[in-house]
């Protein structure tokens, strides 16, 4: 498994509108282990994700999927991926 910083900036218009539904999307990938945390950035702008998948195209399936985009609330997203090291929230080696 690999892990993935989604960063999104919003369409300001239209992501207040779906947020309930991008939430509960989003909560349902953390039950399922894919999604390790996510949330808004402070300014408003956007919002960044960690999430965990096989691979970049296994995890575009699943970001595709999210009602953010579906609807039209995303403006811009990045996608990169990132080789944890250290924290306490690591998985013991």
């Amino acid at each position: 498994m690999a892990w993935f910083l989604v960063e999104i900036r919003y369409v300001q218009e239209k992501y207040g509108e779906v947020r309930p539904a991008h939430r509960a999307f989003l909560a349902d990938l953390a039950e399922k282990g894919v999604v390790a945390l996510g949330g808004p950035l402070t300014d408003g702008t956007g919002g960044i994700t960690l999430y965990q998948a096989e691979d970049e195209e296994a995890l575009q399936k699943i970001i595709d999927q999210d009602p953010y985009f579906l609807e039209g609330a995303v403006a811009e997203r990045t996608v990169r991926g990132f080789d944890p090291k250290i924290g306490a929230w690591l998985p013991s080696a």
